[in-house]
């Protein structure tokens, strides 16, 4: 193997010289390669033999324009265009086993986040933490699988709105019964170290819609917000996407889409805070992404 210290580059050419190559994950496989930009027609005909975009295709070819319009307008929702969260959509169904062409909606598009809550249990709270300071993960732009940890400043400006889509199937288990979304703002005032809960009262049996509600004003200077998803007494399967915690002019939710509520970081990235994480968690009690024809 051919081992490379250091080269120098003609002021000018970087853009170049780097475009033709193709670089590995850094952490799991480290290694730089020329980026094939040709292929042979043996090489373009075992890579369309694998590929499922041939069949993708031919479905999206058969939906009309208004059904492509629907794409559209539910792509809009996910930051996709419509031809790529079809094929976003009809990748995951292939990989579920299931057949035909979803219903396109605004209120939840391919993954959704999944509480699911099963005897002996009867709760769940999950948690999404806000701190002022902290890191994520970002793509470094240019590269298929690269990502660096990056440092977020979240100064926090009220107004604030907070909303999801969601869809429950829930029974009460009696006792206190509850659900509920809500940020819980930490901050002081008078000496005491004080909470408030922003809060979405969820419905215990609903077909998809969404929720919204608005903070304008507190007491006091807030020092962080955490995010909570929380179940008591109940029973039964809760489903969540599109959620936002919007101030400053942007939305601060991580994974807002849900591709991956269970994602954790390591080696390199152990600084970068989980997207949720479970606050009580019991035997019975579980979340995670799915991907559900509803």
């Amino acid at each position: 193997m051919a081992k490379v210290e250091y080269i120098d580059i003609v002021s000018g050419l970087e853009s170049a010289y780097f475009s033709g190559l193709d670089f590995g994950d850094r952490f799991v496989s480290s290694r730089v390669r020329r980026k094939i930009e040709l292929y042979s027609r043996k090489k373009k005909k075992g890579l369309t033999a694998k590929s499922l975009l041939p069949a993708i295709s031919s479905l999206w070819a058969g939906l009309t324009d208004e059904q492509k319009q629907s794409w559209s307008n539910a792509g809009a929702e996910c930051d996709l265009n419509g031809w790529r969260l079809f094929v976003q959509d009809v990748s995951a169904r292939i990989a579920n086993d299931m057949v035909g062409v979803a219903t396109p909606s605004l209120l939840h598009q391919s993954w959704v986040g999944n509480l699911k809550i099963e005897d002996p249990a009867t709760e769940i709270k999950i948690v999404q933490l806000h701190p002022a300071y902290y890191y994520v993960s970002k793509k470094i732009v240019g590269t298929k699988s690269m990502y660096e940890p990056v440092a977020v400043t979240e100064s926090l400006a009220l107004p604030l709105t907070f909303s999801l889509n969601y869809k429950s199937d829930l029974e009460s288990q009696g006792g206190e019964v509850f659900a509920e979304a809500y940020c819980r703002f930490w901050y002081s005032y008078q000496g005491r170290d004080l909470h408030y809960d922003l809060i979405i009262p969820l419905d215990y049996s609903c077909d998809w819609k969404s929720a919204t509600v608005t903070i304008t004003e507190l007491v006091s200077y807030v020092i962080r917000y955490d995010i909570y998803i929380h179940l008591k007494g109940l029973r039964g399967n809760f489903y969540f996407d599109n959620i936002k915690v919007e101030h400053s002019g942007q939305n601060w939710v991580r994974d807002p889409f849900c591709k991956d509520i269970l994602q954790g970081f390591t080696r390199a990235f152990y600084q970068v805070p989980k997207h949720w994480a479970g606050v009580i968690l019991p035997a019975g009690a579980y979340f995670d992404t799915i991907y559900k024809d509803f």
